[in-house]
């Protein structure tokens, strides 16, 4: 690894970062982010380990390492949440951790105020997640995929509504088998950064499966039971809170709890504008103008300022003085007006416009690379081998084309396209562990 570090390190971390499922743009903050959190070791590690998740014999082959000496590194690695270890059958495989969801989060997740470092890394996240760079990089050509998604509230429904399982938090609530708490990241990194912090519970960030298994045994979080998880989804509703999750259809693996004025992607939307950063629902809020009173609340409550107040003489209805009307392209279908709306004259209905959910995990990785240019990072994973290099290459430029791109992500091809690569992998995990 001599010759990275004479050319820059954290340079080329930051480069293999860059080139996950979550594009990291390189600034100075990003760069003293990196400094902070990895030492030259751990640095020369992630920049030679594979993409994807790989078994501690392949990264040992891959990185030309001893197993035996990359097992600790590995192990103190996932415990600073740079590297995600995953048990499959048996046996773990590690993956470097992308910016979001991983870096950030799980730093935030196990800082705790008697950190040294907590209050410069705090300011380093919040410069490097506001100044528009980051979000811009993962939003800024209409990407329709994102990491979360919002799950609706559903008190309020119109008549004949069909909801899905998974657009329902009890449903997921209920299938999950495990589950976890811990730390918001976002609110921590504002308390921490000394900005203005919300009055909601710090320990808001809940997470299902062997996504709170990880956090649990590399403690960023503590287990809770499913009767807790269930007042945490409670507690949230009450408060008014947006519940988003993770985009996929299929064991999602996290609920967040979420405010306008902490979230970083909701700050995408409020801030930066960009409505995509987090995916709508399929409902939209639905405003009966002959039950509203005009109260406003409904606009005071939305959490991406997606209800403007038009005035309206109090002569014309007699009752109100504002009409709201909802932006249904910004709207991202929470229902949180739908819970403020005293008099009941709003109910989610069914949007007209097509959403992508991604079946799996697999499926939303997979998506998130296409449409950000890395997914020969994915196919062809190994950072040194030649070959791996040239087809990266040739690859990369090939889905780059918008016409591949567009084709690749439309209803007509994207189910086929998405089969073939998961058969490809199953085909190539199968050799991998016949060898």
């Amino acid at each position: 690894m001599g010759h990275i570090v004479a050319k820059d390190l954290y340079g080329a971390l930051a480069g293999k970062i860059d080139g996950m499922m979550v594009r990291a743009p390189q600034t100075a903050a990003f760069r003293g982010i990196l400094e902070a959190l990895y030492s030259k070791e751990e640095a020369a590690l992630i920049v030679g380990m594979p993409f994807g998740l790989s078994t501690l014999e392949r990264i040992a082959r891959v990185t030309g390492r001893d197993a035996a000496e990359l097992q600790p590194l590995l192990e103190r690695l996932c415990d600073k949440g740079l590297v995600v270890d995953v048990n499959l059958g048996g046996t773990y495989h590690y993956m470097p951790a992308p910016f979001v969801i991983g870096i950030f989060e799980f730093t935030m997740m196990r800082m705790s105020d008697s950190d040294p470092d907590v209050g410069k890394l705090s300011k380093l996240f919040v410069e490097y997640l506001d100044d528009g760079e980051f979000v811009a990089a993962n939003f800024g050509h209409g990407e329709q995929v994102s990491v979360m998604r919002a799950l609706p509230h559903l008190e309020h429904l119109g008549d004949h509504v069909e909801i899905l399982d998974y657009e329902r938090v009890d449903r997921i609530v209920e299938e999950a088998q495990s589950f976890s708490v811990g730390n918001c990241s976002c609110r921590h990194k504002k308390h921490h950064a000394g900005e203005p912090v919300c009055k909601v519970p710090l320990e808001t960030c809940t997470s299902f499966g062997p996504g709170a298994d990880f956090l649990v045994r590399h403690r960023m979080a503590r287990p809770i039971s499913r009767s807790e998880m269930k007042d945490i989804v409670q507690r949230s509703k009450d408060l008014k809170l947006v519940i988003s999750t993770d985009n996929v259809q299929e064991r999602p693996g996290f609920i967040c709890h979420c405010c306008g004025c902490c979230c970083s992607l909701l700050q995408g939307i409020n801030k930066h504008g960009y409505s995509n950063a987090i995916v709508c629902s399929t409902l939209v809020p639905h405003v009966d103008m002959d039950d509203c009173n005009g109260c406003q609340k409904c606009a005071r409550a939305c959490h991406v300022s997606a209800i403007s107040l038009t005035p309206e003489p109090k002569a014309a209805t007699g009752k109100r003085m504002f009409m709201p009307v909802i932006d249904e392209q910004a709207c991202i279908g929470c229902g949180v007006c739908s819970l403020v709306c005293e008099p009941d004259a709003i109910q989610m209905r069914k949007r007209e416009r097509h959403v992508i959910y991604p079946e799996t995990t697999f499926e939303r990785v997979i998506l998130q690379c296409l449409e950000r240019g890395t997914l020969q990072n994915q196919l062809f994973d190994e950072p040194d081998r030649l070959s791996h290099k040239a087809m990266r290459g040739i690859v990369g430029g090939f889905l780059r084309l918008p016409p591949v791109k567009r084709a690749l992500m439309s209803d007509a091809l994207r189910s086929r396209f998405l089969s073939a690569l998961a058969s490809a992998a199953a085909r190539s995990g199968q050799a991998a562990s016949a060898g």
